[in-house]
């Protein structure tokens, strides 16, 4: 992938806008509330290629990263030592795949799955989910399809389905449904099946090349290293991604604000030549931006119960790309709703904050057990939002867990640190040590109800001592 972090390499742009009928300068007032919705619409755009650098900044395979074009796969489930990623599932292995489609398709085959659950959400460069294999969409059957780039023209071989990406590049997470540490052999199987190819390559041996390492490449995480970013690399960046990844078809409104201030796709932007008003503006955008992307993201969703559930502007966006850019900020991959929802947990029923020397339990009426077709879970997070030590090692409880159902059907969660007695620990997730948590409830292929609204998760209540 191009690099576009060079400011003199790039050209300038002006301050006018043009039209049929007229010419007209934009305000300095004006630069700067265009600036700040620029750079939450390039948010993702750039994301996404810091995470494109990082995660193909290697030789081989390893389990997070691989070269461009090449899976890797995640093997196991993150333990408490595990701090890369906040908010970690235990309920699902990796396969993580960056593309780059911008010469030829790439070609990917995935054997049957039989019963097991599967989802290959293919991403954008913009961080839009725009097709989705797998167990719900097109079934656990052997399958092969070929990504091609938004501008190709060819025929594929008989048997390869098509799936057109809007961008050049992008990035899969797929997600292999995994029931607990004794399935790992059958799921890394699963995986290992898994095969991409370029086109030209497809039906022939094939040894796919080592990948470039740049050593000067910054792998911290992303996000941060966006927070690091001043506007003159930030914005010089997005101008030449665009270059390759263009927007989508609905984004004509915002593109004709951005061309006010001098940012047009498919053109070079240098800060340094643009007009001091510009100028202002976009170094202002960072600091104006990046809180409310942030709160976006903490805020996202409908409160009930003490549960935060998202469900619009997750996964596809349409034009909510301050959502878009939250999403992409502290949930990047996310999938569609229809895919899974994801309700969080942060207080109980009193609205209090959870806190580890208390117990609590999750009530599920017979009718009100999570709805789903896929499978569901819930997940204990400490205080940094990881896994904790517990005496047991279960991060997460679900429906694939010996779960001890009530006679009447109902179902009883226990939370708290200690163990609830010997009767009950099948149903037990053990709280940290000591502090607050939070806890997450992950249902996959939800049924009506769920995305309906019909359905909420009970509230947590505290048991009286």
């Amino acid at each position: 992938m191009k690099a576009f972090l060079t400011a003199g390499a790039l050209a300038g742009v002006t301050l006018w806008a043009s039209s049929a009928q007229a010419q007209q300068a934009v305000s300095a007032g004006e630069a700067r509330e265009i600036a700040r919705e620029a750079y939450i619409y390039a948010y993702p755009l750039v994301l996404s290629e810091v995470t494109f650098r990082v995660g193909t900044n290697v030789a081989e395979p390893t389990s997070s990263l691989a070269p461009v074009n090449q899976f890797g796969h995640i093997r196991e489930f993150p333990d408490p030592s595990f701090t890369i990623v906040v908010r970690p599932n235990a309920d699902t292995l990796y396969s993580p795949l960056s593309y780059d489609v911008s010469r030829e398709p790439l070609v990917v085959s995935v054997p049957a799955s039989g019963d097991r659950y599967f989802l290959l959400p293919w991403m954008d460069m913009w961080s839009d989910v725009f097709t989705v294999p797998g167990t719900r969409t097109t079934g656990n059957e052997a399958q092969t399809f070929a990504i091609v780039g938004p501008n190709w023209k060819g025929k594929l071989p008989a048997g390869v389905k098509e799936y057109r990406s809007p961008t050049t590049h992008g990035l899969l997470i797929g997600r292999t449904q995994t029931n607990g540490k004794a399935d790992y052999e059958a799921v890394h199987k699963f995986q290992d099946g898994m095969k991409a190819v370029p086109l030209h390559a497809y039906g022939k041996p094939y040894i796919p090349p080592k990948g470039k390492v740049d050593p000067k490449q910054d792998m911290s995480s992303p996000p941060d290293q966006i927070d690091k970013m001043d506007a003159a690399t930030f914005f010089g960046l997005f101008a030449g991604l665009m270059k390759e990844n263009p927007p989508h078809a609905n984004d004509h409104p915002i593109l004709d604000r951005m061309k006010r201030i001098g940012i047009e796709p498919g053109k070079s932007f240098s800060l340094a030549s643009a007009s001091k008003e510009v100028q202002e503006a976009l170094n202002a955008a960072p600091a104006e931006a990046l809180p409310q992307i942030k709160a976006a993201w903490s805020k996202a969703g409908v409160l009930s119960n003490g549960w935060r559930t998202n469900m619009t502007a997750i996964g596809t966006y349409g034009t909510d790309y301050l959502h878009r850019a939250g999403v992409a900020y502290g949930g990047y991959g996310a999938n569609a709703v229809e895919d899974a929802v994801y309700p969080s947990a942060f207080a109980d029923a009193d609205g209090q904050p959870f806190d580890a020397t208390k117990r609590y339990v999750l009530h599920f009426d017979k009718d009100q057990i999570p709805p789903v077709r896929g499978f569901w879970s819930l997940t204990m997070y400490d205080q940094r939002q990881l896994f904790t030590a517990n005496p047991i090692g279960r991060y997460a409880i679900g429906d694939r867990d010996p779960l001890k159902f009530n006679p009447d059907g109902s179902l009883d969660l226990y939370i708290q640190r200690e163990s609830p007695g010997k009767d009950r620990e099948p149903n037990w997730l053990p709280a940290p040590a000591e502090g607050p948590f939070t806890m997450n409830l992950r249902l996959y292929w939800p049924k009506a109800q769920v995305l309906d609204g019909s359905w909420a998760p009970p509230p947590v209540k505290r048991i009286e001592s």
